[in-house]
């Protein structure tokens, strides 16, 4: 549900075919394949439970996608299904393909009451937000989801689990759930080991503040906290660890937007967004990208690692000046399969000093240990800001990395907006880009929740050199906010 960035700050101041996979590195220009709605309308759309607040059926939002590595024309994509306007939304769904794009069939775990959760199946929550989805190497796929009450007092960390590429999936596994008006889980990820197909590790924030409560900002604290909380399973999903705080120390810490990459040697990251500083006292408060490394599959940590520091500014409508929801203070994380190089990617203004946010990429070379100047890397060619990236590392170690900008946007009504990729063969010395939105859509008819809400992450995954970038755009009709969008990228 995100602990928007800017909230904090206020508070500390006051394919349609098969996938072409090619083994060998290509350096020439990149096609695209078709531009293929994954989404449907809403299976929710009748369900009346979740209120109070502005709900947006048939709207879907904040993608991730994963490509199974047993079968590459096996992806499945997940999103948030209608969209409230403080937080969560009536269910998240898994669009499912096995045939590289071409169709896709919606199916869903239990995890809203929405989505047939209850009492006896542990999904018994109004709401579900954040969705994430991973493959093991055996083909076994995990289903992560944040469900909450809908006053956002309960929040519980729920996982699900599918032997069948996503057709089915198994009864929630309940890692965490509470209910405080002081603590939230919040902003939870899921990573299977690409090196051991039994061990899958989830992580999350348990923030002081509650996520998107109406109590937020009459919450008031000396200080605060937010631990990456940790668990594991080793068995396939049978069994999760209790969860842990696996931070070093929690004196004024704050973590959002925790995590996990696996290197080829087996060791463990935690990527992360840090805020140091305190609620009222003077202090020097500082967010950075950051990580922890583990070397024994999660059972130790290591000190915190700053990559770099996050100088993110609000995106703005730049027609209106109304806010735009982004993915700040989100960074997004990929491993080169082949040598274990890292690459981090985040919203940053410091390459206009300070008046747009663009795209701050940064590598490291020793699995984590130290980390390149950030350079920019979107190839926007106009002042105009460029947001919510992610990357991602093909078998071939071509480096991509997507977003959206407004660069053709017009002086008439509507912010037009559109997603791009840039793809490098060098490991980011040089970029190419591809625009992956034939037309561009209006950011004024998606979803509000504190702003024009495509999601605070967007999906891409590989399979072979061919990247599969999963992402919204917002429709043109009012019943119909925002759609999930598949196409494919490459050599």
């Amino acid at each position: 549900m995100h602990i928007a960035r800017t909230l904090w700050r206020a508070i500390l101041a006051a394919i349609a075919g098969a996938l072409v996979l090619v083994a060998a590195a290509a350096a020439g220009p990149y096609t695209q394949g078709p531009l293929v709605l994954a989404s449907g309308p809403s299976p929710f759309a009748g369900c009346v439970v979740g209120g109070p607040g502005t709900n947006y059926p048939n709207s879907e939002v904040e993608p991730f996608v994963a490509a199974n590595p047993a079968n590459p024309n096996n992806i499945i994509g997940v999103f948030q299904q209608d969209r409230w306007d403080n937080g969560g939304a009536h269910g998240i769904i898994a669009a499912v393909t096995h045939d590289g794009g071409l169709t896709w069939t919606e199916t869903w775990p239990h995890f809203s009451t929405c989505a047939g959760g209850t009492t006896a199946n542990e999904g018994n929550y109004d709401r579900s937000s954040d969705p994430w989805v991973t493959f093991a190497p055996n083909g076994e796929t995990y289903f992560i989801s944040l469900s909450a009450s809908a006053d956002l007092l309960t929040s519980a960390v729920l996982v699900s689990k599918s032997t069948d590429g996503g057709d089915t999936w198994s009864e929630p596994t309940t890692l965490v759930s509470e209910r405080s008006a002081f603590n939230f889980n919040d902003k939870e990820s899921i990573t299977a080991d690409r090196t051991n197909a039994s061990y899958v590790y989830a992580v999350w924030d348990r923030s002081r503040f509650p996520s998107e409560n109406a109590n937020f900002n009459a919450l008031h604290s000396f200080a605060f906290r937010g631990p990456a909380m940790f668990s594991r399973t080793t068995d396939g999903g049978t069994t999760w660890s209790a969860p842990r705080n696996i931070m070093p120390t929690n004196a004024n810490l704050f973590t959002i937007g925790n995590q996990v990459a696996v290197l080829p040697d087996g060791s463990l990251v935690d990527v992360f967004e840090l805020l140091r500083g305190s609620g009222i006292q003077p202090s020097p408060n500082q967010f950075t990208e950051s990580l922890m490394r583990s070397t024994d599959k999660g059972l130790t940590w290591s000190r915190v690692i700053d990559i770099s520091t996050d100088q993110s500014v609000a995106v703005r409508d730049p027609d209106t000046g109304a806010a735009v929801r982004t993915g700040a203070g989100l960074p997004d994380v990929a491993v080169d399969p082949n040598n274990g190089t890292l690459y981090v990617v985040w919203n940053d203004s410091r390459f206009s000093g300070g008046l747009r946010d663009d795209v701050a990429f940064s590598k490291s070379t020793d699995s984590g240990l130290t980390w390149s100047m950030p350079f920019k890397v979107n190839q926007t060619p106009v002042p105009i800001a460029a947001f919510t990236p992610s990357v991602e590392v093909a078998s071939d170690g071509t480096v991509g990395v997507s977003y959206y900008d407004f660069r053709n946007n017009t002086p008439a009504p509507g912010a037009l907006t559109d997603e791009f990729l840039v793809h490098s063969h060098d490991g980011g010395a040089t970029w190419a880009e591809k625009r992956l939105t034939p037309t561009s859509f209006d950011i004024e008819q998606a979803p509000v929740a504190r702003g024009y809400f495509l999601g605070d992450y967007e999906g891409l995954t590989s399979a072979g050199s061919t990247f599969m970038p999963f992402f919204i755009q917002a429709a043109s009709a009012p019943a119909n906010p925002a759609d999930a969008f598949f196409t494919t990228v490459g050599p």
